[in-house]
């Protein structure tokens, strides 16, 4: 049995070790602090995709009760473990992201039509913000921050799907 609660124990400083890396890439000041609007980044690059609604509530479990427009490390690490402790937030299939980006859903008509594995940023700004739920220019900034190649300024959806789906045989408990 002790064994079995050891090896808990190094899972969980596993997963707090990833969390404290994604965070610290958006703790510009190197504070231990980042913006709350960074945190749906955070999120996501630990593999999980929640609604709005979920990361409007995970906000409220790790701001301060005075909001003051940042999030500490102190207390996002322990409501993001459990986060991943629970898997709360399930990761989305590879093939569905890749079938998002290779089609447009509401005519099914391809955004890559010539399937050469990229999209213009022009392109995804476009379907991005002007069809079906658009985002913001926030929310299309920060997605292009992690998503556009510099060099061809374009998105290589393959590459950036990889960046963002989880292999579900990760060392998390079952």
């Amino acid at each position: 049995m002790a064994e079995e609660g050891s090896n808990e124990d190094g899972v969980v400083a596993e997963i707090e070790k990833k969390i404290t890396e994604a965070f610290k890439v958006f703790d510009h000041e190197g504070n231990e602090t980042v913006d709350v609007r960074e945190i749906g980044s955070i999120v996501r690059s630990l593999g999980c995709f929640p609604t709005e609604a979920e990361l409007h509530e995970l906000l409220a479990k790790v701001e301060e009760e005075e909001p003051t427009g940042y999030v500490h490390l102190e207390k996002f690490l322990p409501v993001m473990t459990k986060v991943l402790l629970d898997r709360s937030y399930r990761p989305i299939p590879e093939d569905v992201l890749l079938h998002a980006f290779e089609f447009y859903p509401f005519y099914l008509k391809a955004l890559d039509e010539n399937k050469s594995g990229y999209i213009t940023k022009e392109e995804l700004v476009k379907h991005m913000t002007e069809e079906g739920e658009p985002f913001t220019e926030e929310e299309m900034e920060e997605m292009l921050s992690s998503a556009l190649d510099p060099e061809t300024n374009a998105v290589h959806y393959r590459n950036y799907i990889s960046l963002m789906v989880v292999d579900e045989t990760d060392d998390l408990p079952q």
